[in-house]
């Protein structure tokens, strides 16, 4: 006689494993919080900076000021869409569908989330290296070329794996699969 373990247990299994969705919802609020908090620091500082600019808005320096600005905040803004895309991405990925989001917003997958992130990665970094230029007056041109060639083997190695990812999940699945001895 053969013991069958109770369906009880069984339940009592996939009730907790169940739980840890909710875990889940943490890393969704964080991140859901940090992007607010960006967007809203950014905006404060983009109207106290327009504020402070305008007795001397027609001079040159105050056009390099705001030129500056002006990229930090997109900078800003794409590690807020990140973080918001990281939200929305594990809010439907764990736990459920989101009705009132654009289509290109669902994430079908973990491969899906990564790779609309790395896209917001190599932007960013590209942001962050032309706000560097603007900044960056004289001085040894080595500093800027080193800072460059670096940035640009991290958007090297991000475009690389980018266009690999997707390959590496429909690979295994392309491939027939091998007949036994028996089947022949």
């Amino acid at each position: 006689m053969s013991a069958t373990p109770p369906k009880r247990s069984r339940r009592s299994i996939d009730a907790s494993l169940g739980f840890t969705r909710l875990i889940v919802e943490f890393g969704v609020l964080s991140s859901f919080l940090f992007s607010l908090v960006l967007f809203v620091n950014g905006t404060v500082r983009t109207v106290t900076l327009i504020w402070a600019e305008l007795p001397h808005f027609a001079s040159a320096a105050a056009g390099k000021e705001l030129l500056i600005a002006a990229i930090e905040q997109t900078d800003n803004l794409l590690i807020a869409t990140a973080l918001l895309i990281i939200s929305i991405g594990m809010q439907e990925l764990f736990v459920g569908r989101i009705g009132n989001v654009p289509t290109w917003l669902h994430i079908a997958s973990f491969d899906d989330l990564k790779q609309k992130l790395l896209g917001i990665v190599v932007v960013a970094l590209a942001v962050k290296f032309f706000s560097v230029a603007v900044k960056w007056e004289s001085g040894p041109s080595l500093d800027i070329l080193t800072f460059g060639a670096a940035v640009a083997a991290v958007m090297l190695a991000t475009g690389m794996y980018s266009y690999i990812l997707p390959r590496l999940g429909h690979h295994a699945a392309d491939e027939p699969e091998p007949q036994s001895a028996q089947d022949s």
